[in-house]
């Protein structure tokens, strides 16, 4: 990774899958009662792909960027992400293995209201043997790409809710991950402002190869994306 952009790799294979989901199931005990959310769920992302993912409340969609993004793990079923298995991982190893390959991209962004946004970025490095130079390098880079170098001193609560989101894309992208999961990114925005958070996404996946995974309620932000995935009662019903 170069000095002048440590936070990303350019370089894509665009024909090697990153993501392989087989015949995933997931459900819940609620009481005695088991709930079925996803049920034999096939699914293929090759490396570079920006995909958005829609269906109706309840659908699964967020239990199945949760999957993707080790926070939970499948009934049945496996789930391969950059070669690793992880359904076949236990709760520490899927804490260890998050840190170097996925960033978080939320809708309420959760950001730390107390750190300046270098500091808020800084996080995800905080789980990883680098040098404290080494950080405030990558940690400077992610800002520069997001477009808020100069916003670096500044805590959340002196930004606006565009600038506080690009901050958390800049969180996301700051520890290279292979895989960047958006939960309904620019539903906290207004359109003009939501517009401008998709196209930085867009350039990320472009430009920087960035593969990206986005759960929305939005058309118009789906239209963002390379392709677009639909879910109903756990199942996909459309590939478009």
């Amino acid at each position: 990774m170069s000095q002048a952009n440590q936070a990303v790799a350019p370089s894509v294979n665009e024909n090697e899958l990153l993501v392989e989901l087989n015949d995933i199931g997931k459900s819940y005990r609620k009481g005695k009662e088991t709930v079925p959310v996803l049920s034999g769920l096939n699914m293929t992302i090759k490396r570079g792909d920006f995909l958005a993912l829609m269906g109706p409340s309840g659908s699964g969609k967020t239990t199945l960027l949760n999957l993707l993004g080790g926070l939970d793990s499948p009934t049945s079923g496996s789930l391969k992400i950059a070669g690793d298995r992880i359904d076949r991982f236990s709760a520490s190893q899927l804490t260890r293995w998050r840190a170097p390959h996925v960033g978080f991209i939320f809708q309420f962004y959760n950001l730390m209201p107390v750190l300046t946004a270098a500091r808020n970025v800084e996080l995800p490095l905080l789980l990883t043997k680098l040098s404290a130079k080494k950080r405030r390098q990558h940690v400077e880079a992610a800002l520069t790409l997001v477009g808020l170098k100069d916003r670096a001193k500044h805590r959340p609560g002196e930004l606006s809710g565009g600038q506080e989101q690009r901050v958390a894309i800049a969180r996301a992208i700051v520890s290279d991950p292979d895989l960047l999961l958006c939960d309904e990114p620019t539903g906290d925005l207004d359109r003009t402002t939501a517009d401008e958070i998709l196209e930085l996404l867009k350039t990320l996946n472009r430009e920087q190869g960035k593969t990206i995974v986005m759960v929305t309620h939005d058309p118009r932000a789906a239209e963002y994306a390379q392709r677009t995935l639909h879910l109903d009662k756990g199942a996909l019903i459309k590939d478009a």
